[in-house]
């Protein structure tokens, strides 16, 4: 079904390599060999490399928290339209959003790898600035990642920023406004919920979002990414059960959640780790306006945060008929 208000979707190529999907997916590994060979290199003829490098990231250890480094050529790189054609990802507006503003959106699912909030807020592919005029798009990432060597600038070249009050804070206070943060609210822990047709978030005791709107006096921006949950499988972790009980602990310690999940291959459909060929819209709601006080109270906190959750469901409910949601499937709050 053709999804509604403005949107600019990539044309299905029905041969786009496979491989391109699999960036996020490689994350992990890649920031490893970074790691590696930032220290291989000491011991290399080449070891003045990571000598000058260790001194400018230390010179430039606080740009991370100060909005990051962007790189234009980075965010329009041919390999994240293949990638945003393989799904193929839409990127959906159903209202404007003044450059004159900052906001503040809680994006919704995280699913496996959170391919929807990658591509839609850090690389152009789906034409975010085509869509939202002025407006310059962050994404929070968990801290741990930018203080790998290497994978740090690459992450900044983005508009990926450490998810940290401090990071946030300095997006959200500009004056001139023509910001977006969007936050991924449901987390790591949010991506073991993540089973194709779930509508599972965690979001009930998840309020430090609107905390640092309310402080800030940033509009809350809803938005639901449907199939983000649909292009994996993952092995059955209710609560409760050992696999589980891992999976919660592992989180804790290392901070990120290790789901078990699988997929397709390269040349087969049987198994594999590349992500289903599956249609991942994300569907950017309206503002919802939040009058600025910079202690609020938890009954203030509690109250935004209802709306938020309201505002959140209706959006939901209002598109769902369009992608293929089952009339009496409805978010589950957690």
């Amino acid at each position: 079904s053709k999804p509604s208000g403005d949107s600019i979707p990539g044309p299905f190529l029905s041969q786009s390599p496979p491989n391109s999907t699999i960036k996020s997916l490689l994350a992990f590994l890649s920031a490893q060999c970074c790691t590696a060979a930032f220290i291989a290199l000491f011991f290399t003829r080449f070891w003045l490399v990571s000598a000058l490098y260790a001194a400018w990231w230390l010179i430039d250890r606080e740009k991370p928290s100060k909005g990051g480094r962007r790189i234009h050529v980075l965010r329009n790189c041919i390999v994240w339209r293949y990638m945003r054609d393989y799904f193929p990802i839409t990127l959906i507006k159903t209202a404007e959003l003044d450059p004159r503003k900052n906001y503040l959106v809680g994006f919704h699912p995280h699913g496996v790898l959170a391919a929807g909030a990658f591509l839609n807020f850090c690389t152009e592919a789906s034409g975010f600035s085509i869509l939202f005029p002025g407006i310059t798009p962050h994404l929070m990432m968990l801290s741990l990642w930018f203080r790998i060597p290497f994978f740090r600038d690459y992450v900044m070249s983005g508009g990926l920023i450490p998810s940290d009050k401090e990071s946030a804070s300095y997006v959200l206070q500009k004056p001139e406004g023509g910001n977006l943060l969007a936050i991924i609210v449901g987390g790591a822990q949010e991506a073991l919920d993540a089973h194709p047709g779930s509508f599972t978030l965690l979001l009930k005791n998840r309020k430090g979002f609107v905390r640092l709107a309310i402080q800030h006096g940033t509009p809350l921006v809803p938005a639901f990414s449907f199939g983000e949950n649909d292009v994996f499988d993952q092995v059955k972790n209710p609560k409760g059960s050992w696999l589980r009980r891992i999976q919660h602990w592992l989180q804790q310690i290392m901070g990120i959640s290790l789901p078990l999940f699988h997929a397709r291959g390269v040349f087969q459909y049987s198994f594999g780790l590349i992500p289903y060929r599956r249609p991942i819209c994300t569907v950017v709601g309206k503002p919802i306006p939040v009058q600025q006080k910079h202690r609020p109270s938890e009954e203030e906190v509690d109250k935004v945060h209802q709306k938020y959750l309201n505002e959140l469901s209706k959006l939901f409910e209002k598109h769902k008929a369009k992608y293929n949601v089952p009339e009496d499937s409805h978010l589950e709050i957690i």
